[in-house]
């Protein structure tokens, strides 16, 4: 990259995150499960979201619906909660009078560490991206560490992914323009889904796996690592810490060898070539920033069309800030605009 990776803070930035001090949200690492929990649904969820056309809350086979070992604890049918966004009611003209040919889809998982966030927590970003996007937007309510570790969440990723890719045109989806995204944890997610489906398509055994338009990682986490000049810059925050990112690590992964599996650290597969074209946003005053840029920079190497969207004033987490920073509206804007061009 020729430009600073890090430069001053964003005024706007710097109101919300004082705003947030000021409320006294402790760090993630300093609480217990549950109570992060709490605290992360009652900052993200609520306000007043922009209005979509269609909203429908499902339930979906998981990986283990059959009554594997593996099954969801407490869920005896293994089922994964996803919410389905569209700009438009199917069948319907959207906001903008066009006509009603099936929409792109964007397969959407949250952040939070693997151990965070909900279908309500993110529920602004998606509406905002299906509406944007004149898309469908399919939220994954996958299953948390560290009561399901590594790799519970990759496995319901994919098969949300599956799943959306035979059902998309029953609430107005295109099955052949189909991507996958989410931010942090849930960036982590798209690109190892991305990289799923990849090792999928080159087994002759397996059975029509999904042929992906676009990966959207979105200040991802990479690696299983801290010892990055980004981490050594901003391991203090704001608004994640590195001490914020052992918590989440220390519970996601079954064992520190789970760290060195690049479905668990994507920047370290050997091989990135033959995935879709990626979009990766990383931001100056982010711990994970170097890791995103590394992760970039190999896509690029392995013949990837890549989109390297670089914040050099922003936090991790920004794009959850659209309604009061106008840089996060921005780059919220760029990527619907990709997504209507899928």
């Amino acid at each position: 990259m020729t430009e600073p990776l890090r430069t001053e803070l964003d005024p706007e930035t710097e109101e919300v995150i004082a705003d947030i001090e000021s409320a006294g949200v402790p760090e993630w690492s300093a609480m217990s499960v549950a109570s992060a929990r709490r605290v992360e649904d009652e900052v993200f969820s609520g306000g007043d979201p922009p209005e979509v056309g269609f909203v429908r809350d499902l339930s979906i086979p998981g990986p283990d619906s059959a009554g594997a070992p593996d099954a969801p604890a407490g869920d005896p049918d293994g089922e994964i909660p996803i919410r389905v966004y569209r700009h438009a009611e199917p069948g319907e003209d959207d906001d903008s009078g066009g006509d009603t040919d099936p929409a792109p889809v964007l397969v959407y998982y949250h952040g939070g560490g693997w151990v965070l966030g909900t279908l309500d927590s993110i529920d602004g970003v998606c509406r905002r991206l299906a509406r944007r996007g004149e898309c469908v937007v399919v939220s994954v309510d996958y299953r948390l560490a560290p009561e399901h570790p590594f790799p519970a969440a990759v496995d319901d990723a994919d098969a949300a992914l599956r799943w959306v890719a035979d059902h998309a045109p029953s609430f107005g989806g295109d099955s052949e323009r189909i991507a996958v995204g989410g931010t942090s944890a849930g960036g982590n997610l798209a690109a190892v889904t991305a990289l799923r489906a990849r090792d999928a398509r080159r087994d002759p055994e397996r059975d029509d796996p999904p042929d992906l338009a676009r990966q959207f990682l979105l200040y991802p986490i990479t690696d299983y690592a801290f010892d990055t000049d980004s981490y050594a810059e901003n391991g203090d925050g704001p608004l994640l810490t590195e001490e914020d990112m052992r918590w989440f690590w220390d519970r996601y992964l079954r064992s520190e060898v789970d760290g060195a599996n690049p479905y668990a650290s994507p920047v370290r597969a050997p091989d990135l070539a033959d995935l879709p074209p990626a979009t990766v946003v990383t931001c100056g005053f982010d711990p994970l920033r170097d890791e995103g840029v590394a992760y970039a920079d190999r896509l690029a190497g392995a013949g990837v069309e890549v989109r390297h969207d670089h914040h050099p004033d922003q936090p991790h987490g920004f794009l959850s800030t659209s309604e009061s920073v106008a840089a996060a509206d921005a780059a919220l804007d760029d990527i619907a605009d990709e997504l209507r061009s899928l």
